[in-house]
């Protein structure tokens, strides 16, 4: 339970530093949020947690082949002001799109 909420605290101060960073310098706060940084803890913490290096590998891997399809979420960012749609229009095409890139990601898993 220790090491549970250790991950938690880890996890928010990560996310409520870059949100915070986010409102005085975009810019460094994007950079910082592009970075695998939960992807360094999460990797470290599940091999700490299951000691397994197969399983941890193979979700090294899953990570590396979803970092490309997540961006879709981000595809209808770039066209707000050429459609004139707002942020929630946005958000919400992103989510529908990055749900499908979750089928994407599973049928190219299959195929390796």
């Amino acid at each position: 339970m220790i090491f549970t909420a250790f991950k938690v605290a880890i996890a928010a101060c990560v996310i409520a530093f870059a949100s915070w960073l986010a409102g005085k310098k975009p810019e460094l706060a994007g950079f910082i949020t592009a970075l695998p940084l939960v992807s360094i803890l999460a990797i470290a913490f599940a091999y700490m947690q299951h000691h397994d290096l197969s399983n941890t590998a193979q979700y090294a891997r899953s990570i590396v082949l979803a970092v490309p399809i997540s961006w879709l979420f981000f595809a209808p960012f770039f066209f707000t002001e050429r459609l004139q749609i707002g942020f929630w229009t946005c958000w919400i095409v992103g989510m529908l799109l990055l749900g499908a890139g979750y089928f994407l990601h599973q049928w190219i898993l299959k195929l390796f």
